[in-house]
């Protein structure tokens, strides 16, 4: 092997991608061994359809919300209230559809949906006032939409399950464009942020909000404003996901939408190499890390996993991944690698240092 292949393995070993791709990879040959036709995907009427398509689709909402909490999580922030906003803005959206005079036409779609985004920027406006004006702990802050959150959007549908019959509010979650139309808008989302972030000033900010807050507010860098408008950012991805999830089925289910998608997202993000801690994070980390959890959903039916251990199988495979990828264990397993000299072994011998003399002078000398 080349010093340069030899050299390039070492990097990738080191990088925090590395883990989660191969992790990716594997599960995608354990599909493929159990369904050998996974990777086929087929045109018809002019739409794309397969298994693969059938993970990006599936895995867009979790995506968008994991796109947010990035950034989020970047500036030491957290958002446990984003299944709480997945709900309120299907409820939102579906409710006002349902109550309006042409509950068909493109005019109650796109009020609807205009409704439920406002609403949901308005949430991510009052986590950010929390966090970033009155100080309190982003756990603390969220976890308090996360509770009432869901008892709203309860309290919008009656605790019923709203349905609809819209063909343009079901397009959002289930319409196609060749590809679905789920799979383009956080495909577009995820292309715009990552602009956005790495082509400005604004991603070097928020890294350095996260690094050290009161430096950078010292320095001139308005950090309650970047943290107001990030969880602002992070709610509007959740409406955007919550969309999608209730258009897909026309209904809105304000008990089971978003369930727990927020550990989802989180998991996400941390499997993509962004620390908890905040600071640096990685967009495409995030991404790797939605579709290995979108994976490996989909390799629990494809395998016939019993629904009983299903949760059980996801968190061994999210701790492996989660392991091997910690700084500790793969310094451990390096150290494990490095030839270790046998004690016996004779030391080297060594080298001879020079030692200067003066010369002696004779009494009465000069």
């Amino acid at each position: 092997m080349t010093t340069t292949a030899r050299d390039a393995l070492i990097r990738a070993g080191r990088s925090r991608l590395t883990w989660p791709v191969l992790a990716l990879v594997a599960l995608l040959l354990v599909n493929v061994i159990v369904t050998p036709s996974f990777f086929d995907i087929r045109l018809q009427d002019g739409h794309l359809y397969g298994s693969l398509i059938d993970i990006l689709k599936n895995g867009a909402p979790t995506l968008l919300i994991a796109l947010g909490m990035t950034l989020v999580i970047a500036t030491r922030g957290i958002d446990l209230s984003v299944g709480a906003v997945v709900a309120i803005a299907g409820a939102v959206a579906c409710t006002s559809i349902a109550g309006a005079a042409d509950s068909g036409g493109a005019a109650a779609a796109f009020t609807g949906i205009g409704l439920a985004l406002l609403l949901c920027a308005v949430l991510g406006f009052w986590n950010g006032f929390l966090v970033s004006v009155l100080g309190i702990q982003p756990i603390i802050a969220t976890l308090v939409l996360m509770i009432t959150g869901r008892g709203i959007a309860m309290l919008i549908t009656d605790g019923q399950i709203v349905t609809v019959n819209n063909p343009y509010y079901a397009g959002v979650g289930a319409g196609f464009v060749v590809l679905p139309v789920a799979i383009l808008i956080s495909v577009g989302m995820f292309a715009l942020v990552g602009l956005v972030t790495r082509r400005t000033a604004l991603g070097m900010l928020i890294e350095s909000v996260g690094i050290n807050p009161k430096a950078s507010r010292l320095a001139g860098v308005r950090s309650r404003t970047i943290v107001w408008t990030v969880y602002v950012f992070c709610a509007l991805c959740a409406a955007v996901g919550g969309l999608m999830i209730s258009s897909n089925v026309s209904a809105a289910d304000a008990n089971n939408a978003g369930l727990w998608i927020e550990l989802d997202a989180i998991l996400a993000v941390v499997i993509g190499g962004t620390a908890l801690s905040g600071g640096r994070y990685s967009l495409t980390g995030t991404l790797v890390g939605a579709l290995l959890i979108q994976t490996l959903t989909t390799t629990v039916y494809t395998t016939g996993i019993a629904p009983e251990i299903t949760l059980v199988f996801k968190a061994l495979v999210v701790i492996v991944v989660c392991l091997i990828q910690a700084p500790k264990a793969r310094a451990l397993l390096r150290r494990r690698r490095t030839p270790v000299a046998p004690p016996n072994a004779a030391a080297p011998p060594e080298p001879a240092v020079a030692v200067e003399t003066t010369p002696t002078r004779k009494v009465g000398q000069r």
